[in-house]
């Protein structure tokens, strides 16, 4: 039993290496603003257009920066969940899928 809890750190641990080295992106304003986050869901960098930056008023650029954010966010975990599904049908075959019998 100790040694399945152990191996399932171990994975999991394996898959957060992993996601650390997967990037993904979201944007607002068809590009002008660009948010990049890693697979864990954290930031990693915000680009905004010059142009833009300096024709959008504080409130816009707030709001499509929120947008971009979301999208980035969004996207991580989505591909955090289809992560952690993988392995967890991986280390325990049809057992991961207990949870679809209760609706889920």
């Amino acid at each position: 039993m100790f040694d399945k809890l152990f191996e399932a750190q171990q994975k999991a641990d394996e898959v957060k290496k992993r996601l650390d080295g997967i990037t993904v992106t979201g944007t607002a304003e068809n590009g002008k603003i660009t948010v990049t986050a890693n697979g864990n869901k954290q930031v990693q960098s915000i680009s905004i257009q010059d142009g833009f930056f300096k024709e959008a008023d504080r409130e816009e650029l707030e709001e499509l920066l929120a947008v971009a954010v979301n999208k980035a966010i969004e996207q991580a975990e989505n591909l955090n969940q289809a992560e952690m599904a993988a392995m967890t049908k991986n280390m325990f075959g049809d057992l991961g899928a207990l949870g679809n019998l209760f609706g889920k």
